[in-house]
């Protein structure tokens, strides 16, 4: 394998992410995410395709901001992309969507007085049915970028966090920044903005007189997860929402660390809707009256997500920067 330098391995991960395809923080499936189970020795997640759903109440105020186009037919149609938990899955039926984004999506277009209307859909081709009009809306792990918003609108419900976790008796406690991460042996995806950022804080550390990094790539997930857990790794590093799910599934891992999946820069997750349609400005509203009354914070607890909550819904924030 080639090995990038920091400067330029950073430039060409931020650059993914702004692309309107696949993007390593964005595509929920591009993390090679562990098979969902409900028969672990950990938590349990309800996988059937009949959820308990949190109940959402209706929001005056935010369901006058749906434009009248979308409100005539009493629906609001989201595509979301059912390839990896916690945020999206087939439940146990194999047809039923079911996740965190599948929740996100029933409660905001309830808030908003609207009968949802989930449809699955490769996560690549979101931007062209958003652009289209086929969907409304799409609720599936993206994160706003520049380039994005010259053709789409956003509402924040998400922070996107990349998450370092350790084996759950490593003596590893805490992972905040470069030195934490000196002589440390570290499972990273090649190409993905975490393996950019590791880099950075590698060069660093070198830079420091601190011990290198020692990088470990894995094609799939099984061998990532022997390698941990037989200690020839020290640490796996990449999108915690996945990460999340299989620590609590299995408990063979513990969270020790999260960074901001821009990092330096802030990264946010977003309902993406058509650029200046107004549907935006009415998920903001549904969604902070979601945060409003708690709904909110039980739906991302129910996936094991609280650790990414965002405060307040925003109207398209600052995304990260085209390179």
């Amino acid at each position: 394998m080639t090995r990038l330098t920091a400067k330029s391995a950073l430039t060409v991960a931020l650059a993914a992410t702004t692309l309107l395809g696949l993007a390593a923080c964005s595509d929920p499936s591009a993390s090679a995410a562990p098979e969902p189970s409900t028969t672990s020795g950990g938590k349990v997640f309800n996988l059937s395709p009949n959820q308990d759903r949190v109940p959402v109440t209706v929001d005056p105020a935010a369901a006058a901001l749906v434009p009248a186009d979308i409100k005539k037919d009493g629906k609001l149609t989201v595509a979301v992309s059912p390839f990896a938990a916690p945020l999206a899955v087939y439940a146990t039926d194999n047809k039923t969507p079911v996740g965190n984004e599948v929740d996100i999506a029933v409660a905001l277009a309830q808030s908003l007085g609207l009968q949802p209307d989930i449809v699955p859909t490769a996560w690549a081709d979101w931007p062209l049915g958003v652009g289209s009009g086929k969907y409304e809306a799409v609720i599936s792990n993206v994160t706003v970028t520049e380039e994005r918003k010259l053709k789409f609108d956003f509402a924040s419900y998400r922070e996107d966090k990349l998450g370092f976790y350790a084996k759950a008796d490593s003596p590893i406690t805490k992972v905040e920044s470069a030195p934490d991460v000196a002589g440390k042996k570290i499972i990273v995806g090649s190409g993905t903005n975490q393996e950019a950022i590791l880099l950075a804080w590698d060069k660093e550390n070198r830079k420091n007189g601190l011990a290198p990094v020692d990088f470990q790539y894995y094609d799939d997930d099984s061998a990532s997860t022997l390698a941990l857990q037989s200690g020839r790794a020290d640490l796996t590093f990449g999108p915690n929402a996945t990460a999340a799910y299989k620590a609590a599934t299995d408990e063979k891992t513990k969270l020790v660390g999260l960074v901001d999946g821009g990092w330096p820069l802030k990264a946010n997750i977003a309902v993406t809707t058509k650029k200046g349609n107004g549907l935006a400005a009415a998920a903001q509203a549904g969604l902070n009256h979601l945060i409003e009354d708690g709904s909110y914070a039980k739906i991302l607890a129910r996936w094991g997500l609280s650790e990414e909550a965002v405060k307040e819904s925003e109207l398209n924030p600052p995304g990260l920067p085209k390179s």
